[in-house]
C-alpha cells in the first residue's frame, strides 16, 4: 500500500478563506464561494462538537447527529475534487493502486481530511484508539468491513476487567474480534460514525470504483499521547485458541480472531 500526502497550506486555526468576488453575480465565483462555505461550516461544527472531548470521550449524541448531518450533506464537488484528477486513477496497473491523502486541518481535538482511492485501492485494517470518527463517503462506491473488540474477550483492551493469564493464550499477540459490518456502500450515502469501543474501531476499506472518503477524527492519531495506529491481519476464530473464553454459537460465525500485526505505519 502506497499512501501519498498532501498538505495546503495554512494560516491561523481556520484552513479556508472567503473568496474576493469582483464580480457578484459570477456563477463560477458562487460555486467557489458555495464550496468554502461548506467546508467552512464543517471545520466550526468539528470545532463546537468536540470543544469538550478528548481520548474516549464521545460527544452527546446530539452533537453527533450535528456533524453527521453536516457531512451528510456535503458532496465531493465541496471541496473541490472531481472523479477525473489523476488520484483516482490507476497509474501503473502491475503495482498495486497508490492513495493519495489530502490533509485539511488538524489541532489537539480533531482532523480533517481525505483519502482519494483508484479502483481496487485498499486501506488495510486498522485502529482508531480513543477516537470517534465519522467518514462520509462523497463519490464511487467502496467495501467496508469493520470489527469491535469482543466484550468478554481478555485480551480486549477495552474491558477494564480484562486480566488474561498469559499462559491461557496459546497464540500471543491473537486477541478476539466481532465483525461489526461487511458491506458494500456506493454515494450518496449517510456517514459512517465508528466509536472508541463499538461501532466498528477497527475498520478495512476496499475501493470498488475510484471513490473518496471525508474522514473527521476526534481526537486525531497522536504518537506522543499514545494514540498511533495499528494494523491487523484477520484470520477465522476456528484457527486459533484461547482457554477460558465464551462465544455464543450465533456468534461463531460473525467472530474472527484479529491477529495484530506489526506497526507498518501512521496514516495521519
Amino acid at each position: 500500500m502506497g499512501i501519498e500526502t498532501a498538505l495546503p497550506d495554512r494560516k491561523g486555526k481556520v484552513f479556508c478563506e472567503l473568496p474576493k468576488e469582483t464580480n457578484s453575480r459570477s456563477k463560477r465565483s458562487r460555486r467557489r464561494q458555495r464550496k468554502v462555505c461548506r467546508v467552512q461550516k464543517l471545520y466550526e461544527t468539528c470545532k463546537e462538537v468536540f470543544s469538550s472531548c478528548g481520548a474516549g470521550i464521545v460527544p452527546p449524541p446530539g452533537d453527533v447527529e450535528k456533524l453527521a448531518s453536516v457531512l451528510n450533506s456535503m458532496k465531493l464537488e465541496d471541496v473541490g475534487l472531481n472523479p477525473e484528477m489523476s488520484c483516482f486513477r490507476t497509474e501503473a496497473p502491475d503495482e498495486a493502486p497508490k492513495i493519495t491523502y489530502l490533509h485539511l486541518y488538524d489541532c489537539e481535538k480533531f482532523s480533517i481530511g481525505i483519502f482519494c482511492l483508484p479502483p481496487s485501492g485498499v486501506i488495510p485494517l486498522h485502529n482508531h484508539p480513543g477516537m470517534t470518527v465519522f467518514s462520509k463517503l462523497l463519490f464511487g462506491s467502496m467495501h467496508i468491513k469493520s470489527y469491535d473488540w469482543a466484550v468478554d474477550s481478555p485480551c480486549n483492551p477495552c474491558n477494564p476487567s480484562a486480566n488474561a493469564n498469559p499462559s491461557q493464550i496459546q497464540h500471543p499477540g491473537v486477541q478476539l474480534a466481532k465483525v461489526k459490518v461487511d458491506a458494500d456502500f456506493t454515494a450518496p450515502c449517510n456517514s459512517s460514525i465508528l466509536y472508541p469501543a463499538a461501532g466498528g474501531n477497527m475498520h478495512c476499506f476496499t475501493a470498488l470504483t475510484a471513490c473518496a472518503v471525508l474522514d473527521v477524527l476526534g481526537p486525531p492519531y497522536s504518537d506522543p499521547e499514545g494514540r498511533d495506529c495499528t494494523y491487523y491481519f484477520d484470520f477465522p476464530f476456528t484457527n486459533f485458541s484461547v482457554d477460558g473464553v465464551s462465544v455464543p454459537e450465533e456468534e461463531r460465525k460473525a467472530t474472527h480472531g484479529s491477529k495484530r500485526g506489526r506497526n507498518l505505519r501512521t496514516l495521519l
